[in-house]
């Protein structure tokens, strides 16, 4: 914790001005644009660039301010978010707020598309999983983050993680014969149940559960894919009674299949709530989200 706060009052001194060195203009020459919108710039200890979508533009940086330790930073339409990430001792501090005035805000749909855009763009880009900079996969995992982020969950807050307290990892549940990805065939390994509470019950409620094959076994148009007659389906059965679902990389920590692969119980259940009738940023699924953000910033990678 002492490391923590002394990260707190490194993170002050260096967080006046944008996201790089002056307006969002990385400091390092020669960024490239390795995708539609986004330009990246990588350096030791510094990831930053900008990207450009539907909604306005978004100037980040992701950098190591104490071994160990780091901070993300990213301007969208006004607004600040931020976050102080202190990996070895799992504690984050989380923020948003208006620059012009310092006040508290809420994740705008515009601000959302940007998000959602820059997350992709990310995820395309970077090197996947652990083959990433620290610098690179953090700020990776907290654009997820803010993108799923709900309306109704306050911006300032503080995530801490520990794994077998805070997150539960469920690596197992997320392979079918034997394999990471690529088809089940007719050998599944259901995972028993994805759960959540809302207006139509709570936890223990058959509605509110899923049997799902958790992993990178399959994609629809719609949330997932489901059993109905026998068959596979796409699209999202609404509060069905136990249906057997599987798809979309069920489980998985983050908005869609992205470049990391932490299988956690807590995002399983936040899967099982979004895809189950609910939207992604749902105040049903508030509980959920909240529990599966530390799994989302901390848990390591299954495979």
């Amino acid at each position: 914790m002492k490391t923590f706060l002394g990260a707190v009052a490194a993170a002050m001194l260096f967080a006046c001005g944008s996201p790089g060195s002056t307006s969002g203009t990385p400091e390092t020459p020669g960024a490239v644009q390795p995708a539609e919108g986004l330009s990246l710039t990588m350096a030791e200890a510094l990831t930053q660039g900008a990207f450009t979508g539907t909604g306005g533009e978004a100037l980040f940086s992701s950098r190591q301010v104490e071994p160990g330790v780091y901070r993300i930073e990213l301007r969208l339409n006004g607004t600040m978010f931020r976050v102080l990430l202190d990996a070895e001792n799992g504690v984050s501090t989380l923020d948003g707020f208006a620059e012009a005035t310092g006040q508290d805000t809420r994740i705008q749909e515009a601000d959302r598309q940007v998000l959602a855009g820059l997350s992709a763009a990310l995820n395309a880009e970077l090197p996947s999983g652990d083959a990433a900079t620290p610098e690179a996969k953090y700020l990776r995992r907290t654009v997820s983050l803010w993108v799923q982020h709900p309306d109704t969950v306050a911006m300032q807050r503080t995530v801490m993680g520990e794994q077998g307290r805070g997150y539960t990892m469920l690596c197992s549940y997320a392979k079918c014969n034997g394999k990471n990805t690529g088809s089940c065939g007719s050998s599944f390994n259901w995972y028993a149940y994805a759960k959540h509470d809302c207006s139509k019950g709570g936890f223990d409620a058959a509605l509110n559960q899923q049997l799902a094959q958790l992993g990178d076994h399959g994609t629809c148009d719609g949330d997932e894919l489901y059993m109905s007659n026998g068959a596979w389906v796409c699209g999202e059965p609404d509060h069905w009674s136990r249906p057997k679902v599987m798809g979309n990389c069920f489980g998985r920590c983050g908005g869609g299949c992205g470049g990391d692969t932490q299988y956690t119980l807590d995002a399983t259940n936040h899967d099982g709530c979004v895809r189950n009738g609910h939207v992604l940023a749902s105040g049903y699924c508030d509980d959920q989200f909240v529990s599966a953000s530390d799994d989302e910033l901390f848990a390591p990678n299954c495979y």
